[in-house]
């Protein structure tokens, strides 16, 4: 088993519940209310962690919520750093309307961080003896752009895996300055980062430019209940969604990755990874509000995908 460090730059305290009816100006009664541990990197961390893996979250945390995300994380037997800022860590709120099957999410753009606060995070990435750095997430207001990059030259430095999920500035800039093992975009990430809307073509093109160019060794673009594709230097394998009962897509992104990591860090075929990744996803998708994907579920769904080859 190899380790895996989930890096979290901008993690959040994640809320989430059901109204009957979601309206304007009056009072929205909620029901069946949780609270997560939440962020990127947060979450590929418990996705790992749920799958038996060797995981720890680092994230920068601040104030009330921040020792909220700590106990949180805790609770859920989720090994995490946590380096202290000077803002208040963010709560994201997901809302599902029972009348209409409608989610409503609600998500801040978090604090501004401070250099020496990101330098010690950087500082810890270089220490740390993960196999794999996975770097997840938006970046907070005043954060350097090329702050994934550092990451990435540095991880690869001594030997290591980085696999980058991010978004804007994060994706391209990384994408443009260093190499990454594995890069997971969404389909409207890689249009952002490509600068135009991409048909299925467009995204085979891209994705194999990536690989090509040296950017990435693997790309694997997920793309909702259109499945999702992974290009490697053995060309491009694109599958179709897994059909379920569909709950809440929030945490299908990072449940899809989490699982990947997790399956590579086990030795698993890149291939079986990612057929696992989409079984993680779908999974993800039959749970409520902000819970990630289920083992059992995840499991269930990758034996139906091997049956069905």
């Amino acid at each position: 088993m190899k380790s895996v460090l989930a890096v979290a730059l901008n993690p959040a305290v994640d809320i989430s519940g059901e109204a009957d009816s979601v309206q304007h100006t009056h009072k929205v009664r909620m029901k069946n209310d949780r609270f997560d541990p939440g962020g990127g990197g947060v979450n590929v961390a418990r996705v790992v962690t749920m799958f038996g893996g060797d995981a720890e979250a680092l994230l920068l945390a601040g104030g009330e919520m921040g020792a909220l995300l700590q106990r949180l994380l805790k609770e859920r037997g989720v090994r995490h750093r946590a380096l202290p800022i000077a803002g208040q860590t963010r709560v994201s709120f997901n809302a599902r309307d029972l009348t209409t099957g409608r989610e409503y999410r609600f998500v801040p753009k978090g604090p501004s961080v401070r250099p020496e606060e990101v330098l010690a995070c950087l500082d810890m990435v270089a220490a740390h003896g993960g196999d794999y750095v996975v770097a997840s997430g938006s970046l907070p207001e005043g954060c350097p752009a090329d702050v994934y990059v550092e990451m990435a030259k540095v991880t690869e430095a001594r030997g290591a895996r980085f696999v980058l999920d991010s978004s804007g500035d994060g994706l391209r800039i990384t994408l443009e300055k260093t190499r990454v093992f594995l890069v997971k975009p969404s389909i409207g990430e890689l249009e952002q980062f490509a600068g135009r809307k991409l048909g299925e073509d467009g995204v085979h093109e891209v994705a194999r430019d990536l690989v090509s160019s040296g950017a990435a060794e693997l790309v694997a673009v997920t793309m909702g209940a259109g499945g999702a594709l992974l290009a490697s230097a053995d060309g491009v394998v694109r599958l179709p969604a897994i059909h379920v009962t569909q709950q809440s897509a929030v945490g299908a992104g990072d449940s899809f990755l989490g699982a990947m990591v997790w399956a590579l860090s086990e030795g698993k075929a890149t291939a079986d990874a990612f057929r696992f990744g989409i079984a993680a996803g779908a999974a993800a998708v039959m749970t409520p509000g902000t819970e990630l994907c289920r083992r059992e579920d995840a499991l269930a769904l990758f034996e139906g995908m091997a049956r069905g080859r």
